[in-house]
């Protein structure tokens, strides 16, 4: 087991010290916590992810949180997954234009 935690379906008025004192209750060591958020508005987007000092954190925080509301909104917590790879490019065929016909 990584270390990395996902915590999803936060509640939009969650911020990063009710979050934090969540994670780190009962003794649990956080060594890094990112709340994502949009890149245009600013606002949070419901997720976020914590480095949990080891494994042993790690696990203990995912028994104690899953599942558990917090602000009012039921948590999903667990490990984190490598982002998998994204298809190339978008763009779109484009080619060709419109013919208008006489």
């Amino acid at each position: 087991m990584g270390a990395r935690l996902y915590i999803g379906n936060l509640s939009w008025d969650t911020n990063e010290d009710t979050l934090m004192a969540a994670l780190s209750e009962d003794g649990r060591g956080v060594k890094e916590l990112h709340m994502v958020t949009d890149r245009e508005t600013g606002r949070p987007r419901g997720f976020a992810f914590a480095e949990m000092a080891n494994d042993s954190d790690a696990q203990g925080a995912i028994d104690a949180l899953n599942g558990v509301e917090l602000d009012g909104r039921q948590l999903t917590v667990n490990e984190a997954r490598e982002r998998q790879p994204r298809g190339g490019g978008g763009g779109g065929g484009g080619g060709g234009g419109r013919r208008d016909r006489w």
